[in-house]
């Protein structure tokens, strides 16, 4: 059958971008994992370093001014990650996802002052089960979960509002309702988040610099939901010092 010259080169394009793809997409994901792992890990030692430095944690914690900088910092990081990425280096998205574990790692010392040492290793396993199985889940489902999408982050938005509410209110009952529902709304979210990394870098043509700092990115969202899964099963299951 006849084919000519430009309809060959198109084919054989084609064919070199679907490889390059296929190849592509496990070297993202496991950027992605390993990423966020390393994240947590420096957010662990720094947490515990500062929580074992009694002069620096009087520094961080006496001073309210230092908290609510860290906590402005923290907020500037991610939207700045999140907004900009296209413009930002990969070098510099590094070191800024770097930089956010470590102030997070700061901000979290706290804990260790707030619950028994026990408590916090049992649930922060509790949390990597939790996270992994539905991770695990979001990655192999083959139904869409794009529906959960916009019902969990109206449900994490109420969640936000009604904290803030109880700041003033003080109701222990909300506390422990609001702490379930951030669980519930942050199983959903790494479920969600998981497919929908997945998705993308199945889309993704190759593995370079311009989708690693997607794969940061990617990084960064499983975090936070580890993170904060973290923290609310902390607030059911932990035990008070």
């Amino acid at each position: 059958m006849y084919m000519d010259y430009q309809e060959l080169n198109y084919q054989t394009n084609e064919s070199e971008r679907q490889l390059w793809a296929v190849s592509a997409f496990p070297a993202l994901m496991r950027k992605v994992y390993v990423w966020m792992t390393l994240a947590l890990v420096i957010t662990g030692f720094t947490a515990y370093a500062v929580a074992t430095n009694q002069a620096l944690t009087n520094i961080i914690f006496a001073n309210p001014a230092i908290v609510w900088i860290l906590f402005g910092a923290e907020l500037l990081i991610v939207f700045s990650l999140s907004a900009a990425i296209e413009k930002l280096s990969l070098p510099v998205s590094t070191l800024m996802f770097v930089l956010y574990s470590v102030i997070n790692g700061i901000v979290f010392s706290s804990i260790f002052y707030a619950y028994t040492m026990s408590s916090i290793a049992t649930v922060f396993f509790i949390t990597a089960g939790t996270f992994g199985a539905m991770s695990v889940f979001g990655y192999f489902t083959n139904t869409s979960l794009t529906s959960w999408g916009k019902i969990l982050i109206m449900a994490l938005i109420g969640i936000i509002i009604a904290s803030v509410v109880n700041l003033f209110v003080k109701s222990s009952g909300l506390e422990v309702i609001l702490s379930y529902l951030g669980v519930a709304v942050f199983v959903g979210l790494t479920a969600y988040d998981t497919q929908k990394i997945k998705h993308m870098f199945l889309q993704a043509p190759d593995a370079g610099e311009h989708m690693q700092k997607y794969a940061l990115l990617g990084a960064l969202t499983l975090y936070l939901d580890f993170i904060n899964l973290f923290i609310y099963l902390l607030r059911i299951f932990g035990r008070r010092e």
